[in-house]
């Protein structure tokens, strides 16, 4: 990536070599090809990763209730000569890309959800609220694509491609998700987040470097992990970025979460030292790379 100097806040790097509890993240996906509509650079070897993300997915009977919805639990994976859009990155067995069906939505809305309570298995009640959850965020995942204010958000998915006549469902195809918006930055400031309390009404401008990249949900299915699916699907996300003029993008990252620090390091992201009061209350980084 080439660097794009922005006027703004200071930045530290994360030192790869830096101590860690986690298992260095290794490069995997050494054969993996872009086939994107726009010119970009082909990816760089990606690392795999130990992070604190989902378990598999349930097996469809145990999703069955949800018919409210309208949701086709044993609908076949789409094939890729069946693809309308050209922006997708292939890696070995696997392809990062846009979702494209009410299915995808809805298991990337599970993976969320297996996430958040995956240190929890023993919780009482828990799949009730993996269920609740899983709902709630698949309306919102349709709700965010739909755009608002315009602001647009895409739902990236990494799924295992179809080898010959093996045929998978969507729901044991996909394997990893994230969210990508593009978002402005208010009238004054220089990074997300730096006004708490606008003004109520604070002009926002939607040129220029004000409009920025954001991922949030990043999750990878546990029996999935360690193949380099995360970075993949970050590299993706950079290069959309980049197609659409945009210049730097920002990730929030829990401090605790050191796998995640090396990884989003290693592909370029830096803490943003100039981080609010409440990112230090809340435990949490602010980082950003610019492309």
């Amino acid at each position: 990536m080439s660097g794009i100097s922005i006027p703004g806040p200071k930045f530290f790097r994360f030192s790869a070599n830096g101590s860690s509890n986690h298992q260095e993240v290794r490069r995997t996906a050494a054969s993996a090809s872009w086939t994107m509509s726009t010119e970009s650079k082909p990816a760089q070897p990606k690392e795999t990763e130990d992070l604190s993300l989902p378990k598999p997915l349930p097996p469809p009977h145990r999703l069955d209730g949800q018919k409210s919805f309208g949701l086709q639990f044993n609908r076949l994976q789409p094939l890729e000569k069946d693809f309308v859009q050209q922006n997708r990155l292939e890696f070995g067995q696997f392809m990062a890309r846009e979702a494209l069906l009410d299915e995808e939505y809805w298991t990337a809305a599970w993976l969320r959800a297996e996430s958040n309570w995956e240190d929890r298995p023993h919780e009482r009640y828990v799949e009730n609220y993996k269920r609740k959850f899983a709902e709630q965020e698949f309306s919102a995942i349709k709700r965010r694509c739909r755009g608002t204010n315009g602001q647009k958000c895409t739902c990236i998915v990494m799924v295992k491609k179809d080898r010959g006549n093996d045929k998978r469902t969507v729901l044991k195809s996909v394997v990893g998700t994230l969210d990508f918006s593009i978002r402005y930055l208010l009238h004054g400031e220089t990074f997300p987040g730096e006004k708490v309390r606008a003004p109520l009404f604070c002009r926002i401008s939607r040129t220029g470097p004000s409009r920025y990249g954001y991922i949030a949900n990043l999750c990878v299915a546990k029996s999935a992990r360690r193949q380099g699916i995360a970075s993949n699907m970050l590299n993706f996300a950079l290069a959309s970025a980049k197609s659409t003029g945009v210049e730097v993008v920002y990730v929030h990252v829990h401090r605790d979460n050191k796998a995640a620090q090396l990884m989003y390091g290693k592909i370029g992201f830096q803490v943003v030292q100039e981080a609010t009061s409440q990112l230090i209350e809340e435990q949490t980084y602010l980082l950003s790379v610019e492309i």
